[in-house]
């Protein structure tokens, strides 16, 4: 028998994937986790029925939201990531050397330990001495620690929920005093073609608190319309502008140079949401 998992995060459409096996299913405190293996994408994380990653794309997402930041911030020593439970932003954070201190603040355990179990691909920086994990609220977290941080990431859940207080304004005005002087920001901010309201909104609460505010887009097949966009907040070093001939050459499959720069370049519908 044949066995098809439907996403339906959007009202009006839905991604279907065939599914060999679940490998876990259950409710934490928070949210409910599955993990299931796909013919077609691999080993999947699912929350309240979302998709989160694949074996097969998730480097597109990991790499995009962590190298534009830290290869646009001279030198960045300390990075935090607020949600990414999974550990591929960790990964690619501790690709640079620069990092002596990556902290994942997570609020909910299962999802590091059901990863670590079955997704060792993406979560196989969580061992990492640089790394330190903390479990509890990003945003209470983020507002006890002050002017420490040269690079935040919030890898978080859809703008729904529980992470809905990780999107907008106030949020963001903790983050910028929670950064160092030089600091950047960075988040995911959805599909721009099912949900540019969204898209629009937290771009301009960004804008209101960093001087330095930049959209970009990646292309991610398991998320909603396949094209994805991004959030940078910056206080002084501009991504377009930066000078990244020096950076070393990081092992990548999505990320590169060249595509630094260009992924900012964007089509007329998604630069109108900017202005």
């Amino acid at each position: 028998m044949e066995m098809w998992l439907k996403e339906a995060q959007i009202k009006d459409a839905a991604m279907t994937y065939k599914v060999k096996e679940t490998l876990v299913r259950k409710k934490t405190n928070y949210q409910d986790l599955t993990i299931v293996d796909t013919e077609a994408f691999g080993r999947m994380l699912l929350l309240d029925g979302i998709v989160q990653t694949t074996i097969a794309d998730e480097y597109v997402y990991h790499e995009m939201i962590t190298h534009i930041a830290l290869n646009t911030h001279p030198n960045p020593e300390k990075v935090l990531v607020v949600g990414g439970g999974d550990g591929g932003t960790i990964r690619e954070i501790l690709k640079h050397s620069s990092v002596q201190k990556a902290v994942l603040c997570e609020i909910d355990a299962e999802v590091i330990k059901e990863c670590k179990k079955y997704l060792p691909e993406i979560s196989c920086a969580l061992e990492d001495e640089r790394c330190e994990i903390f479990i509890g609220d990003g945003i209470k977290y983020v507002h006890e620690h002050k002017n420490e941080f040269d690079v935040i990431i919030v890898d978080s859940t859809d703008p729904f929920g529980a992470a809905e207080g990780l999107f907008g304004g106030s949020f963001y005005r903790e983050i910028s005093d929670c950064l160092t002087k030089g600091g950047i920001f960075v988040a995911q901010t959805e599909s721009p073609f099912y949900l540019p309201d969204v898209v629009k909104r937290v771009y301009k609460d960004a804008k209101d608190v960093f001087p330095i505010t930049k959209l970009f887009m990646a292309g991610i097949p398991t998320y909603p319309s396949g094209f994805w966009s991004f959030t940078m907040g910056s206080k002084k070093y501009d991504p377009e502008n930066a000078d990244i001939s020096d950076k070393p050459e990081l092992e990548t499959k999505y990320y590169t140079k060249k595509l630094h720069k260009a992924c900012f370049v964007l089509p007329k519908f998604v630069e109108n949401l900017t202005c």
